[in-house]
């Protein structure tokens, strides 16, 4: 082998994202197998979980009730060393109840001043219980803490602490009395995870080890610090050409507009560049799960339902022919 046909020496970069990456890969497979020891018959919804925290993200999980949706978050924020809060939305749900509020006080000497009470939102993982049950005006309170990483009240700016995530869940059949999340709340969530039934296998170790005298219950795997490293790590694994081209190709032909022009009719309005963001994070979570130091595209593949089906829509006339959004992407992916 010539001198000039020699690979070429790791940076130290390349040096430090390994050495990381060995040090998280441990702790990340012991938190997974923590998880799947108290969520039974939930393996892919788990794992996208688990790709939506460490990506950094916010995710919305729909499912019937009785799908252990509330457990997972429990356990999430047990096994990842979160403080983890949960508000039940409900109709007259108001924005100050989830940021908080100032109060009067007075002291002694009889002067007063504003506090500012700190609502359920000043914690590391958010669930957000029923999210499509509030208003729309309590729904959008979530939205500058999503993005921003803060909220304002009366003018004044207050930082979350870090890390921040939301697991919201929804019910997708009872509709009645509910007020669905507008596109720019639903492009906030980094994944869309279906929780579907258990098979019987799984189900059957539900009813054996949940309905006895004994409980078992999670224990913590990682702390904050872990989780924020992990979290870095993921931005810093490197991302072949392939990939980020299996991405961008994937969200490009996912839109009525200079897409793909077998589907670029069906479709009302699709994905923008936020969806290209999450798939680059998600792909790169999913690979570290998995005892990868690269995603692939197959890790493209295997998310970009999650990621796509929330921001894309349907036209009328597409939903009378019987399209849905997972058909529709299912065929994108078939052509990666």
């Amino acid at each position: 082998m010539t001198q000039a046909s020699a690979p070429a020496a790791a940076t130290p970069m390349d040096d430090g994202i390994v050495a990381a990456a060995e040090a998280c890969l441990a702790s990340v497979g012991r938190a997974r197998e923590a998880i799947h020891g108290v969520i039974f018959g939930q393996e892919t919804v788990v794992d996208l979980a688990l790709v939506t925290v460490l990506a950094g993200g916010h995710g919305l999980l729909v499912g019937l009730p009785g799908l252990a949706k509330t457990k997972l978050v429990e356990t999430l924020g047990t096994v990842l060393g979160l403080d983890a809060r949960r508000v039940q939305f409900t109709p007259d749900l108001m924005p100050s109840d989830i940021l908080g509020t100032e109060i009067l006080d007075e002291d002694q000497d009889r002067h007063r001043s504003f506090r500012f009470v700190r609502g359920p939102v000043f914690t590391q993982l958010l669930m957000a219980d029923e999210i499509n049950r509030a208003s729309p005006r309590t729904q959008s309170a979530l939205l500058q803490a999503m993005q921003e990483q803060f909220i304002s009240v009366a003018g004044a700016r207050h930082d979350l602490p870090r890390p921040f995530h939301v697991l919201a869940t929804q019910n997708p059949i009872e509709q009645e009395g509910t007020y669905p999340l507008p596109e720019a709340q639903l492009d906030r969530f980094l994944l869309e995870i279906d929780v579907g039934y258990p098979d019987r296998a799984a189900e059957r170790r539900i009813l054996l080890e949940t309905t006895g005298a004994a409980e078992h219950r999670p224990q913590a795997v990682m702390d904050t610090e872990g989780l924020l490293s992990a979290q870095r790590l993921v931005r810093r694994l490197p991302v072949g050409e392939a990939v980020v081209d299996a991405i961008l190709d994937l969200v490009r032909a996912a839109r009525p507009v200079g897409g793909d022009a077998a589907i670029a009719d069906k479709l009302l309005w699709g994905p923008g560049p936020r969806a290209s963001q999450a798939l680059m994070l998600a792909v790169r979570a999913r690979a570290l799960i998995e005892g990868r130091v690269a995603p692939s595209v197959d890790d493209v593949a295997a998310l970009a339902e999650p990621v796509l089906k929330h921001r894309m829509a349907l036209t009328f006339a597409a939903r009378a022919d019987g399209e849905t959004i997972p058909g529709l992407i299912g065929r994108l992916v078939g052509r990666l």
